[in-house]
């Protein structure tokens, strides 16, 4: 009976309680729980078995601990988080017993929260987009000066959009603001399109070209948006995401949400620029994402070209990522000299593709493994920012994590 006894009292007066310091972060932070074990029982719980039911990727937090009697017990547990994407921390079950084992008892917490890690966003190197904007904004095209532009159509006003563009027929029909756009100079939106069919991509975790492509398109959209451009974002992968164009605080939430959620699928991007083609109104600047080498997709990019869209190509090359990284040989002290030959080298795919996009005239950069292998996109070395949405779904910039309150699970 006294075991009895001693079970129920642990049944109805154990409990737990987690809490986290923040709802989402990105990949690099460290994420810290507090659990919170409070035995209100006169009996005191010897053995107590805590099991996290959790999804978090390298979050271990399960343990076996004890609690005295009226007694309250509080311990921390931190990980690096590794893995962009969605996930859940809870439910937890506590199991215990009476000190004889006799009888077992177990207490489950439903409480869970919701941990959205969002990938990195780092400092890239030079990378020459093609040059978009209204007339007066970016490079102009050869032969197009600024004083011989029209107008060719209109788009809604976005903040840093001069009032001398304002279309006011459009605007008063529409009870929105409308700027016109130019001939002669593509527009000054970014549409980034980050191609995630499974078939093109190599590499494994975060050496893989998807995860890369995921990181350049996070960062790309970030200095799109810190140069107030109207950024818009396509991913060729599961699910299907077109996020139309905004320059406000709150398109930099969507964006990161939608790459962090984003997973691989079957989808060509042959078939993804043929379906964007309506939809990309002419001076347009287009940023294309993608580790195909194979060249299928060039046409489709071609037939974007020629109705005045300007694409840049950030083509990763999958040689880099199929095999480890090796330092350079030492300069040969002949072939210095002269007196050896350098044999014809091994073109690669993309070295390839390169030269073809180059005799078409499309801007385009080869981006290897190394070059977003930088201290900040790894696990452990954390960003700068960070951000919290607010009730209206606005973004705004807070302090870093580790510096925020701490928020009870459920």
């Amino acid at each position: 009976m006294v075991s009895l006894a001693w079970a129920i009292s642990l049944r109805v007066q154990l409990s737990i309680e987690r809490e986290i310091r923040f709802g989402w972060t990105q990949v690099g932070d460290h994420l810290e729980e507090r659990f919170i074990l409070t035995n209100l029982s006169p009996m005191p719980a010897l053995w107590v078995e805590v099991i996290d039911q959790s999804d978090l990727p390298g979050h271990e937090v399960s343990r076996a601990t004890g609690v005295d009697a009226r007694t309250e017990i509080e311990w921390r547990v931190g990980s690096i988080c590794e893995r962009r994407g969605l996930y859940t921390l809870g439910p937890t079950l506590l199991r215990t017993g009476d000190p004889f084992g006799i009888f077992q008892v177990e207490i489950f917490n439903p409480a869970r929260r919701s941990v959205m890690i969002m990938p990195p966003v780092v400092a890239l190197p030079e990378i020459e987009i093609a040059p978009g904007g209204r007339a007066g904004a970016g490079r102009p095209r050869p032969n197009a000066p600024e004083k011989t532009v029209s107008a060719s159509g209109v788009r809604e006003y976005s903040p840093g959009d001069s009032l001398r563009w304002v279309h006011w027929p459009t605007t008063a029909r529409r009870q929105t603001y409308f700027v016109r756009l130019f001939d002669g100079t593509p527009a000054g939106d970014w549409r980034i399109v980050v191609d995630l069919n499974r078939r093109v991509q190599t590499g494994s975790g975060r050496n893989a070209t998807e995860e890369h492509a995921v990181i350049l398109a996070a960062s790309i959209s970030d200095l799109s948006l810190r140069q107030k451009r109207v950024t818009s974002l396509v991913i060729n992968g599961s699910p299907f995401t077109w996020l139309h164009g905004r320059a406000d605080a709150s398109q930099r939430w969507e964006i990161l949400r939608s790459l962090a959620l984003a997973n691989l699928s079957d989808t060509p991007l042959e078939d993804l620029l043929k379906r964007l083609s309506p939809d990309l109104p002419a001076n347009s600047s287009l940023v294309l994402i993608t580790a195909d080498v194979s060249g299928a997709w060039l046409p489709a990019l071609m037939s974007l070209l020629w109705r005045g869209i300007t694409p840049t190509v950030l083509l990763l090359d999958p040689e880099s990522f199929s095999i480890p990284a090796a330092p350079l040989p030492p300069p040969d002290p002949a072939a210095q000299t002269g007196t050896q030959t350098e044999p014809d080298a091994y073109i690669s795919a993309a070295n390839r593709l390169s030269a073809e996009m180059k005799r078409q005239q499309i801007q385009h950069h080869i981006i290897p493994r190394e070059l977003l292998n930088q201290p900040d996109s790894r696990p452990g070395h954390a960003g700068e920012w960070t951000w919290k949405v607010s009730g209206s779904g606005r973004a705004v910039a807070v302090q870093k994590p580790g510096d925020l309150g701490w928020r009870r699970l459920g």
